[in-house]
């Protein structure tokens, strides 16, 4: 009969050990008590007329996602001899358990060594020829197949079937030097603590995208900060008003051929640029370009020259595509912003100017 049970619990062991599906959990690794009734079925120990029951109380604690560690003591008595005389068995073991996933139904196998003292009652008990009282400790080692299912957090129910192999044999000189056995073990298992839950992730909620102080900002570095500021993109190194419109801009580096209107390559490089700004700006205000010219020669020829050289300034941003309105206006020598006796002051004084009528 053991035989037959031993080819069912590994029949059940190699189904168990086929891939499952496992859930990722949070690692579980309480403490735990398991008390459990138990029923032992013995094939070859001599003078036993009945199979017995008993009870039990493991102490263990889980290690992980798949493993128990636990120690257990027992109790079992046999009937001997026509139930005249009996035996007690009481004993203990450290359990292995692994389970293959933890979930509501939790299937295991276990390994489990330790040690048992059977204790033969009655004066006149015959055992394999030693008369009376009888005590004898022996090693014992025990495999198996259990499950445990989840009632409750903190309360499992739980059943094992185990072979036990006992070298009291041995020790009682039996014709046999060890004996097979079964036991069944039915009980309960109680945690302690709270039942570890799964860790959720909470992403952080995102940081505030900071407000800038528009106060504190000129994005188009005219002087006034983004608050005040009624017209944004000012062209650069134009002169503003207190709302950050354009009055005037010099065009610094525009330049003539010597006594002439016609514009440098330079100064057509430098118009270029200023044509793709005004363009772009969304201010399509009228401007009057001023040419300026120095002191030499005769003041109403300096008039002349500047009205010319205004209005080529007007032909070429028109011809580029500006389409603000343009109007050339020459003042010849009559607005110096420097010395007119000296050459840096001359060459000052030689300029062209931007400005903005309608601000």
């Amino acid at each position: 009969m053991i035989k037959k049970q031993l080819v069912f619990i590994a029949a059940l062991t190699s189904a168990s050990v086929l891939p499952l599906a496992q859930a990722d959990q949070t690692p579980d690794n309480r403490w735990y008590v398991a008390p459990f009734g138990t029923y032992l079925n013995s094939e070859n120990r001599p003078n036993i007329t009945d199979s017995n029951w008993g009870a039990g109380m493991g102490f263990g604690k889980m290690l992980d996602k798949h493993f128990n560690v636990e120690v257990r003591g027992f109790y079992n008595q046999f009937d001997l001899e026509n139930r005249s005389h009996n035996a007690d068995i009481a004993g203990g073991t450290v359990d292995l358990q692994y389970y293959f996933f933890r979930d509501k139904f939790s299937p295991y196998v276990v390994g489990a060594l330790g040690g048992i003292n059977t204790q033969f009652n009655g004066t006149n008990t015959s055992f394999n020829n030693t008369k009376g009282k009888i005590d004898a400790a022996s090693f014992i080692f025990e495999t198996g197949l259990g499950a445990t299912y989840e009632l409750h957090d903190n309360f499992l129910l739980r059943a094992d079937a185990r072979y036990r192999l006992d070298t009291l044999g041995s020790s009682i000189n039996s014709n046999d030097s060890v004996f097979n056995d079964m036991t069944v073990n039915v009980g309960f298992v109680v945690p302690f603590g709270p039942k570890p839950t799964e860790a959720k992730y909470e992403a952080p909620a995102p940081a505030p995208t900071p407000v800038a102080d528009c106060s504190t900002l000129d994005s188009d570095s005219d002087g006034v900060n983004n608050c005040d500021d009624r017209c944004a993109g000012t062209m650069g190194g134009s002169k503003v008003d207190a709302q950050g419109c354009p009055i005037s801009l010099e065009l610094k580096g525009v330049n003539f051929r010597y006594d002439s209107a016609e514009l440098t390559f330079e100064a057509m490089a430098i118009l270029d640029t200023v044509a793709a700004n005004l363009m772009a700006y969304p201010d399509k205000s009228e401007i009057e370009v001023h040419g300026h010219t120095s002191s030499e020669g005769s003041n109403s020829y300096n008039m002349k020259l500047s009205q010319r050289r205004s209005q080529s300034v007007v032909d070429y941003l028109t011809l580029k595509g500006v389409t603000n309105r343009l109007y050339a206006r020459g003042y010849g020598e009559s607005q110096p912003i420097a010395d007119n006796s000296t050459e840096e002051g001359r060459s000052q004084n030689r300029r062209v100017e931007l400005v903005w009528t309608g601000n």
